[in-house]
């Protein structure tokens, strides 16, 4: 073959060339070397013409001999027949003139121009077809070609009807055809053999020809073998012209299902043919070529001189011609014609001369004119005076019109891709039929038996493989690659092409992309888009067969014609304008299936993963479905005992086992059960039809996971592990991209393995989900268990009912996709994933320390509050804050501080957990707060303050930081009150305990937020109002226990009554603790009533009373919030067991309420007593004063009406309240208070 040399040339302007003429070529310019457009006027109507060389072989042109005058053509020259270069494949056959066309010449065009087929192509073809297609109307020969539809791309090829039919009588093959041929078309049909005279004007071209490239032009004798070979039996068959019809297509002997086919007039096809791979790489660029130099056998070798890109008009046409061209000096381009002087040039022979110039961009023509084989003269011709010469007179108005019309015609109708159709024109008719040979094919016994169907198959593939290298550039041609493949498949005997079939499977399953984003409006998705270039197979049926005008409809004669697609009436309609123009769309538009969702997505690419799984499977040659087994290697049992691989200890040898045979992966280890061979194809193509359906299993299951499906989604993921367990069993050097989707499924698997533990409510149905198969999926884990046992990841995806035993498998899964991802430094190459993977890790760490911590905390609830420490719990312990400390370790090395910092507050939870298992040791009376404990709490402390650190301010993670300070001010708040209530006198003296309660509470009223507006402020501010009553109360205590010391009593007395003072105020905040608020005002009234016994003067002491007495007032707003919740409660009996019962509000303690009301109502009984008693001694003693006068006179009220009160034993608590709130009211207007 030689260079490839595309050039193209535009039309020149309209301008460039006289009317009514054809520009061309300007003379001193070649053809080769750039390709000249061109275009005709006629009549103000133009016909454009433009020819691209796409691929020539042909040598340097050279000038031809110009024989002299009376030289002899009937003597051969000394060259004739022998092989040469100047005339290519034309002068290598007594035929001469050109090598006739073999019957798949326009499939080894498309398959040299793969890219050019089904887009911008609308013929191929070889130029003598498309010659006698445009000359239809003016000819009364008989037109047999054969159909074929890629994309919007037609081929067409010549159906030599005798040739077939003579071939059939030898072996039978095409016996379905003749007879259907001599049924409904020539009843009589005989082989037709060619005249004497055809082959004498044969012989004398080819002389001519052979003369015209010798250097002297001289006629000279030839070998005695040559006069032999011209005068031999000229009825000799058509064998010698060319290329002779095979046979369905010829398989290697051991795939062949015919072995009786005869194969001498053929070549079979070479084992290559159908043994390539497609791809040992996951991704679609590195799809290899499936077909290798046997797709060169019987005919689908591009063997023409020159291929030519012509557009003739709106149709683009790629052409095949072997047309001698000579050029040099004053001529650089011509063709070359022979003519018999005594008979004129025809309209056929005109035609065919000037479509042959304008295919090969000629522009002169020079014909030498002989008489009985007498040179007599030669002639030039101008390409655009050739429609003009006499009696050969044509319009290429009309041949424009004529080839627009065929092409419409069969655009329209030869709709169905990997169909061959016939088009044929009987000798002397004038009606041209079309018919569907694959539907009349599969009539018959064996649908196979259409030779094109292996051609036609091996090009959509080819078209296919060649858009999908291409695919990520225009996704819209996704529809029509699907429906190539399709087409592929459903032509092909699954038997005989698995590997073809298995290729085309797996290109569909790669067309549905399983790790695309979703789109939330799937409209503006490129698959939805329709595409005019693909059509969908279910609408093939629908299709109409003729326009509205009903051109295409049946003849007259339909028992005839039933059998036809469409009919030609009248050859004469071809020549009317834009008869055949079909108003309707040529093909339907086809979008790319629309998956509503992922499950149908997936589902879809499983089921191609499938189809390409059992026709690889098909093509290995085995003794029984399942390989025998290994007499060395045991069969698990599923009663196999579950303690030999549950519980942590199975998991580690487990683990170990597999990252043993992950190591092995890396060396190169391969194992298949099946016996492939590796690097076969049946070898590359399964492991990445397994790849696929791993990945599918794996999207499936994150679906799944999304849905909070659980079981289906360790079903899924269970799929996709034994998936890429073979995968791992087949393949001989791991890519690390497969390791990383390892690395994901076991991440996945955790995840979800973490999510059934958290969900056991649901077991049940997890468990049903988790069982369910499909067939599908029962037919994929058959192949993939032809290769594997499928076990390495059983540890991983077993659907256990112990909690510890699913969060230490999900553990597991992490730890071993992290540890994946150390093999090839993947975790530098995928950083995102190796963090995701650390995070889950310290998430599922966390979660186990927490369920320990969990367990610990119920054994100590259970037992006895004098026993010890158990040992059980030490080691819950132990376990716990190992799992609290890697994971903290996890997080810290990806810098998550805020996750760190939640690790750091639950191992302080931890301590202070373990602080209260030291609590109950001992008796509940004479018990101290022990060593154990504070150093527990301070350990604790520790923790929240590193948790603290960790998260550097508060703006980091606000919730995080509040949550953590709450812990922190919980934990000294604890330690201050067990110090406070159970003091360690025996170890501590009074005042260093004092000390020590005072500065935790200090520390914790610090981490208590009570200013920031949250859901957790009025927990604070209870908690500060805590706080400062406990101090308030212990300074109250030291204030009365203590003697001497003036100093020190002062200032507990200054302490105790700031902190009463602002409990007071934070109480008065909330609105659920009027007990508290009440309690506080009544310690307060203590308080005073404490200092008043160290008063001896009666002005001092009045002042006192008044104080206390305005405390007792100020009660009034806790008595409020009391009533207001007793008023709330629904039907209160109005009964004194009831009133002395249990709380009946939620949050009011009824029982407490009555005992602080007594309490109240006695101290102010008391009080009242005492300011009588010191205002009547005072008023005896001093000058009347009104003021005094009042308060006594209110007081004396006030206590007769409380005496009055509480000796009326049977009033309920609301009434009770009833009476205080008035008796309040009525002091605080007497000024009871100063």
């Amino acid at each position: 073959m030689g260079d490839v040399r595309e050039v193209a040339a535009e039309a020149p302007p309209a301008g460039a060339a006289a009317p009514g003429r054809l520009s061309l070529l300007p003379r001193g310019e070649s053809e080769e070397p750039s390709a000249q457009g061109s275009a005709l006027f006629l009549g103000g109507s133009e016909v454009k013409s433009r020819a691209v060389v796409k691929y020539s072989s042909a040598p340097p042109r050279t000038a031809f001999a110009r024989l002299e005058e009376k030289t002899d053509l009937k003597l051969p020259p000394a060259n004739w027949l022998r092989e040469s270069a100047k005339l290519g494949p034309a002068g290598t056959t007594i035929l001469g003139n050109s090598k006739k066309s073999k019957p798949f010449s326009s499939f080894g065009m498309a398959y040299d121009f793969i890219d050019s087929v089904g887009n911008d192509v609308d013929v191929v073809s070889d130029s003598e077809n498309i010659k006698k297609l445009l000359k239809i109307p003016y000819s009364k020969s008989h037109v047999s070609m054969a159909v074929h539809r890629v994309g919007r791309t037609l081929l067409l090829d010549e159906l030599d009807i005798q040739e077939l039919f003579m071939r059939s009588s030898q072996t039978g093959d095409w016996t379905w055809l003749k007879e259907f041929y001599q049924r409904l078309i020539d009843q009589k049909w005989q082989r037709k053999k060619k005249s004497k005279e055809h082959w004498y004007q044969k012989a004398i071209l080819s002389k001519f020809l052979y003369h015209s490239i010798n250097g002297d032009g001289a006629a000279q004798p030839v070998p005695a073998a040559a006069e032999q070979q011209e005068t031999s039996s000229p009825d000799q068959t058509s064998d010698s012209e060319g290329a002779s019809w095979p046979a369905p297509f010829e398989m290697p002997a051991s795939v062949s299902e015919d072995p009786g086919v005869s194969t001498q007039d053929s070549e079979p096809f070479e084992p290559s043919y159908i043994v390539g791979h497609v791809a040992s790489a996951p991704k679609e660029q590195n799809l290899a070529t499936l077909f290798n130099d046997g797709e060169n056998s019987q005919g689908l070798k591009n063997d023409f001189v020159r291929n030519i890109l012509w557009t003739f008009e709106d149709i683009h046409m790629l052409v095949g011609s072997n047309m001698p061209i000579f050029g040099g000096g004053r001529y650089p381009a011509v063709s070359l014609r022979l003519r018999d002087n005594n008979k004129p040039i025809n309209v056929l022979t005109g035609i065919d001369y000037w479509l042959d110039n304008l295919i090969c961009n000629v522009p002169e023509l020079v014909m030498c004119f002989h008489v009985n084989g007498i040179v007599q003269k030669y002639e030039m011709i101008k390409t655009e005076e050739i429609p003009n010469l006499e009696n050969s007179n044509f319009s290429t108005k009309v041949i424009k019109d004529i080839a627009q019309n065929i092409l419409s015609f069969l655009k329209s109708n030869c709709t169905k891709e990997g169909h061959t159709y016939w088009l044929f024109k009987a000798s002397g008719s004038d009606i041209v039929k079309l018919y569907d040979l694959t539907t009349l094919c599969e009539e018959t016994e064996d649908k196979y038996q259409n030779p094109f169907t292996m051609p036609v198959a091996i090009l959509l593939y080819k078209v296919a493989c060649n858009m999908m290298v291409k695919k990520n550039q225009n996704k819209k041609h996704y529809g029509t690659i699907r429906t190539l493949l399709l087409n592929c498949v459903k032509l092909l005997d699954k038997s005989r092409h698995p590997q073809i079939i298995a290729s085309a499977n797996y290109m569909l399953s790669e067309l549905f992309q399983l790790d695309e984003p979703k789109r939330e409006d799937s409209s503006e998705s490129p698959l939805n888009e329709n595409s005019d270039e693909s059509y969908s197979e279910e609408d093939e049926e629908e299709m109409p067969d003729s326009d509205e005008n009903g051109s295409y409809g049946a003849s007259a004669e339909p028992s005839e014609d039933s059998k036809a697609v469409a009919i030609i009436k009248s050859v004469g309609e071809l020549s009317v304008p834009e008869k055949y123009k079909s108003i309707h769309q040529i093909r339907p538009s086809c979008a790319f299936p629309v998956c509503h969702d992922t499950e149908e997505r997936c589902r879809l690419v499983l089921s191609y993963v499938l189809e390409g799984l059992k026709s690889v499977d098909s093509s290995i040659k085995k003794e029984s479905d399942l390989p025998a087994a290994d007499p060395n290697t045991p069969i698990p049992l599923k009663y196999e005992d579950e303690s030999s691989h549950g519980g942590p200890e199975g998991l580690e040898k487990q683990m170990a086992l597999f990252l043993d045979k992950m190591g092995s992966l890396q060396k190169g280890n391969c194992s298949s059960q099946s016996g492939m061979i590796p690097g076969s194809w049946q070898h590359k193509m399964k492991l990445q039809l397994i790849l696929k359906s791993s990945k599918a299993y794996y999207v499936l299951s994150d679906a799944a996971m999304s849905l909070q499906k659980y079981g289906r989604a360790l079903r899924y993921i269970k799929l996709a592990l034994q998936s890429h367990d073979t995968y791992c069993c087949l393949c001989t050097n791991m890519l690390s991209e497969v390791l990383l989707f390892l690395s994901q499924y076991l991440t996945l698997c955790g995840d979800i393995q973490l999510m059934l533990a958290q969900n056991a409510n649901n077991r049940a149905a997890h468990l049903e989900e988790f069982h369910y198969q499909t067939k599908e999926d029962q037919e994929i884990l058959h192949s993939l268990h032809r290769e594997s046992t499928c076990q390495g990841f059983a540890w991983a995806t077993d659907l256990s009912t112990d909690l510890e035993s699913q969060l230490s498998v999900s553990c597991k899964c992490y730890e071993a996709a992290n540890e994946i991802l150390q093999f090839s430094d993947l975790k530098s190459q995928n950083p995102e994933h190796y963090v995701q993977v650390l995070k889950r890790m310290g998430n599922i760490r966390n979660e186990i320390g927490v369920f320990y911590m969990n367990q610990a905390a119920a054994l100590q609830s259970e037992r006895a509050v004098s026993k010890s420490v158990s040992a059980a719990e030490q080691q819950l312990w132990k376990k716990s804050f190992s799992c609290f400390e890697k994971g903290i370790h996890n997080f810290e090395s990806i810098d998550d501080a805020t996750n760190a910092a939640l690790l750091l507050c639950n191992t302080g939870r931890l301590m202070r957990i373990c602080a209260q298992a030291h609590c109950g040791a001992g008796d509940e009376f004479k018990r101290e707060f022990s060593p154990e404990e504070g150093l527990y709490y301070n350990k604790a402390v520790d923790y929240y303050l590193k948790a603290l650190r960790s998260l550097g301010a508060r703006e980091r993670h606000p919730a995080v930081w509040d949550s953590v300070n709450w812990e922190l001010s919980t934990t000294y708040f604890t330690m201050a009150t067990l110090l406070q209530d159970y003091a360690p006198l025996s170890r501590k003296a009074q005042e260093q305990i004092e000390k020590e309660v005072s500065e935790a509470m200090m520390k914790s009223l610090k981490y208590c937020d009570v200013d920031s507006a949250s859901a957790r402020q009025p927990l604070c501010q209870y908690r500060a109002a805590t706080i400062h009553h406990r101090l308030a109360s212990m300074y109250h205590s030291c204030l009365r226990n203590q003697v001497g010391d003036e100093l020190l009593r002062k200032q507990h007395r200054v302490l105790a009554d700031l902190h009463y003072s602002k409990a007071v105020k934070l109480f008065q905040l909330l609105r659920d603790a009027p007990c508290e608020l009440l309690r506080v005002q009544l310690e307060r009234v203590a308080f005073a009533e404490f200092q008043m016994t160290s008063q001896n003067s009666n002005v001092g002491k009045l002042k006192t009373l008044s104080g206390a007495l305005d405390i007792m007032v100020r009660t009034k707003h806790a008595f409020h919030l009391i009533r207001k919740e007793l008023t709330e409660e629904p039907d209160q009996p109005k009964s004194e067991e009831t009133d002395s019962s249990a709380d009946s509000s939620p949050n009011l303690n009824r029982e407490e309420v009555m005992k602080l009301l007594s309490i109240f109502e006695s101290r102010l009984s008391f009080l009242l007593l005492q300011s009588i008693k010191l205002l009547s001694s005072t008023k005896k003693k001093t000058s009347s004063n009104l003021e005094d006068d009042g308060v006594l006179k209110t007081n004396k009220q006030v206590y007769s009406q409380l005496l009055r009160a509480t000796a009326h034993r049977n009033a309920t608590l609301l009434e009770r309240i009833d009476v205080v709130m008035p008796l309040l009211d009525q002091l605080a207007r007497g000024g009871a208070g100063p």
